[in-house]
């Protein structure tokens, strides 16, 4: 609803929104609410909130004078209304208010504080100096429908286990499929959570890396064992804690194991007490099993998608499944190659990417497409699918 202006306001944006509906869906436990200066403390010096593993202080910050006045001239149990795009979204109870240094919060958000870095300075730019903490309503029917849709995939198989996988599929490729199916192999149900940034001036539109992950579901895995749960991918999802974030959330979202990639981000080696360990170590304290996928390359020699702990031949055989570089392709209209993504993906894709990108789109069908005499309509995803099919034609190649 719009603002009544009935009670001062606290203007935030939806990446905070975001983040205040998980915790208030429970989401985020052990959490339960925004901490004050005591806990945020706690959490620094022991990396624990009441007994259980939590990353980083989970405050409100927003930044902007406005916001800054308010909150230096706020008294306790004051009630402000939480305006998120000129709407009210809800409302906080002042409980505490107390002052933050944004420097040390993006080092504990993201292990770093250069501002070079696109997600640092992104967070920097939306970071106040005071952080304020009290009981809070905000919406959180979508979060509680998503909860409900998984627990309803998991009665509809009996399922034992269920494996959350954390991808943004920008957009998805072979090594994508290859580590759903894998997770499928030892798992009842696999729970997609499909990012949903921000920013995503460099990416696929959601809709878009949503349509292609659905087409792959519905049509080359076992029905009714793998959903597609959206994630909006905000700041607490980055950096050196992203795995620790995604096992929290997913364990409250009802899965009991998580599968990451292994040349994920956040499990590099850090030294602790004369000890090599990983980020992975932090998690054993967490009731999920926690799995590394192997690295995927496509071997010229072996002529097939593979493991680089199986494969025998050296890197300079091997092609990665960067995707940047294949998106950088689709963005410039070129379809990749099939190994690395599958063409009815691709087609998808490009022709979002073009639409009415030819003239006549009719005529060049016909022109150069094995047709069954038929007049048939032909969308612009037929096309490129039919011209991947030419590709792969090796006769006169």
């Amino acid at each position: 609803m719009a603002s009544s202006r009935k009670n001062r306001e606290l203007h935030i944006d939806q990446e905070a929104l975001s983040a205040l509906s998980l915790l208030k869906a429970g989401m985020l436990l052990p959490v339960t609410r925004l901490m004050n200066a005591a806990q945020c403390a706690n959490v620094l010096e022991t990396g624990l909130f009441e007994d259980s593993i939590f990353p980083f202080p989970l405050i409100l910050s927003p930044s902007g004078k406005t916001n800054e006045a308010i909150l230096t001239s706020a008294h306790k149990d004051e009630i402000l209304d939480l305006i998120c795009d000129g709407f009210i979204v809800g409302e906080l109870c002042v409980d505490e208010i107390f002052s933050i240094n944004p420097t040390q919060r993006l080092q504990q958000i993201y292990g770093t504080h250069d501002l070079s870095h696109p997600g640092v300075n992104a967070t920097y730019k939306r970071l106040g100096n005071y952080a304020v903490c009290g009981e809070y309503t905000v919406q959180t029917d979508s979060i509680k429908a998503l909860q409900a849709s998984i627990q309803k995939a998991k009665e509809g198989i009996d399922a034992e286990h269920t494996t959350a996988i954390f991808m943004a599929a920008n957009p998805l490729h072979r090594a994508h499929e290859r580590l759903i199916r894998q997770s499928l192999e030892r798992s009842d149900l696999i729970v997609i959570f499909l990012l949903k940034p921000y920013d995503n001036n460099n990416g696929l539109e959601y809709a878009l890396r949503y349509e292609t992950v659905n087409y792959f579901i519905n049509n080359y895995l076992p029905q009714g064992r793998v959903i597609i749960v959206p994630l909006e991918s905000s700041y607490l999802f980055a950096g050196s804690n992203e795995i620790l974030l995604d096992a929290i959330v997913a364990l409250n979202y009802g899965c009991d194991r998580l599968m990451i990639g292994q040349n994920h981000a956040g499990i590099g080696m850090y030294y602790d007490k004369n000890t090599n360990k990983s980020i992975v170590d932090r998690l054993e304290s967490l009731k999920i099993e926690i799995s590394i996928a192997s690295e995927y390359v496509y071997c010229n020699l072996c002529k097939t998608l593979v493991s680089v702990q199986t494969c025998p031949h050296g890197h300079h055989h091997h092609i990665s499944y960067n995707s940047e570089s294949i998106l950088e392709l689709m963005k410039e209209g070129l379809l990749p190659p099939a190994v690395l993504v599958r063409k009815e993906i691709s087609s998808l894709v490009v022709s979002s990417l073009f639409p009415n990108r030819f003239k006549n789109l009719s005529k060049l069908y016909y022109n150069i497409m094995p047709i069954n005499g038929l007049l048939e309509e032909h969308s612009e995803k037929d096309f490129y699918t039919e011209l991947m099919n030419l590709y792969q034609t090796t006769s006169l190649t």
